[in-house]
């Protein structure tokens, strides 16, 4: 199936600027360093609508200083609050519930919309975008991990455009531009920083305590993404995402460990060739880099020193003490709806160990357990998608 990331830059319709942009997440870490981009460089866009979760006040902040025409908010005390936040004389449309990420992300005004909602909440704005044919700036992984195929079709359908965000997908969109759609990639190769417990046998991750999970070396991160970089399932998610954005089998996906977080990821082609992204550990440079494609615009940031560095170092992941990785890619293979069950049940099992009502190692464990159970169905719309999501969800609280 053709993919929705070109991998040569003349070949994409996009808007000139100043584009119309939704922010779907802007209260989260992706958000807020997406709104200092914005910041850097105003006259390259209008910002029409922001969308938080739970932060009312960090979202009356930010419309105040961007004052855009719609804000979305998760309920309706959250929209209360919102209102007696923001300041006298403006009055913008304020919309609550899961719905309302999904009109926001199909405004007609809308131009391009950064989607970068966490988990699987991400999944129907993410859709309704690729509907609607948007420029889609993608943050969120599991919208692709829990209906990829559902996605792509859509932005057949529209001709929607996915310009991946996330560091390592961003870093492999650079190394496959101007190769042309047909020319043989041999793998992509995917860097993980190894988290917290890098170099920690499984013996060793039995007394984890959240403290030591939350504590990630190199990137600032919101808690859920943190902890699945420490298990590495942020890193089995990115892998079935690359699948669904460049349209390969995962047999030609790979993961190296690589702790500086310097190369984000590499592309390697059949005459021997790897193409590598290199860059300081900062998200506003993939951000930078989707929202003003294909331009490149300056962000005030110190150069990278290799010399100061002095080396990069490599290794290979462990999937004893890390199975989570092997979990994801052995669930990509299984079947479209086994991502789903992968990805709910991750969720569900982060949760309970950021209420410390289970231990870190049960989260590999109640994955596992997951996957074993699950016969495949067919997911064919999203409607089957989201059951089979809310049906593991509940079935793994219902045990815990």
């Amino acid at each position: 199936m053709k993919t929705y990331i070109s991998r040569w830059p003349e070949s994409l319709d996009l808007p000139d600027f100043p584009r119309g942009l939704s922010v779907l997440g802007s209260t989260g870490s992706i958000g807020v360093s997406a709104l200092d981009v914005v910041r850097k460089h105003p006259g390259r866009f209008k910002v029409l609508a922001l969308a938080g979760g739970r932060n009312a006040q960090r979202l009356a902040e930010q419309a105040a200083e961007f004052r855009p025409a719609y804000l979305a908010i998760l309920d309706d005390k959250g929209a209360e609050e919102l209102r007696k936040a923001l300041p006298s004389g403006y009055a913008p449309e304020i919309l609550t519930g899961p719905s309302a990420y999904e009109q926001l992300a199909a405004l007609d005004e809308a131009d391009l919309v950064l989607s970068t909602i966490v988990g699987a909440a991400g999944f129907m704005p993410t859709l309704a975008a690729a509907k609607a044919g948007k420029i889609i700036a993608l943050a969120n992984k599991e919208s692709l991990v829990l209906g990829g195929h559902i996605i792509r079709r859509a932005c057949a359908d529209s001709g929607a455009i996915i310009l991946p965000v996330d560091s390592e997908h961003n870093a492999l969109f650079q190394g496959l531009m101007g190769h042309g759609e047909d020319t043989p990639i041999k793998k992509l190769i995917l860097t993980a920083s190894g988290g917290p417990f890098r170099g920690r046998c499984r013996a060793d991750l039995e007394s984890v305590t959240l403290a030591q999970a939350l504590d990630h070396p190199n990137w600032d991160m919101g808690a859920k993404i943190t902890i699945d970089s420490s298990t590495l399932m942020n890193k089995g998610l990115e892998v079935i995402e690359a699948c669904h954005l460049y349209g390969l089998p995962v047999g030609q996906v790979d993961v190296v460990v690589h702790p500086q977080s310097i190369i984000h990821s590499l592309v390697e082609y059949v005459d021997g060739s790897q193409l590598a992204h290199l860059g300081l550990p900062d998200m506003r440079i993939p951000i930078a880099h989707c929202l003003c494609f294909p331009d490149r615009v300056p962000l005030d940031m110190p150069s990278l020193d290799l010399a100061a560095l002095g080396s990069l170092t490599f290794e290979k992941p462990d999937y004893e003490a890390f199975p989570c990785l092997k979990l994801a890619f052995e669930a990509f293979a299984a079947g479209e709806s086994h991502p789903i069950v992968l990805n709910a049940a991750n969720e569900v099992a982060v949760d309970l160990f950021l209420k410390e009502r289970i231990r870190y190692l049960d989260i590999p464990a109640i994955i596992e357990a997951a996957l074993a159970s699950h016969t495949t169905e067919n997911v064919a719309d999203p409607e089957a998608a989201l059951a089979l999501d809310a049906q593991t969800r509940k079935k793994i609280r219902t045990s815990h």
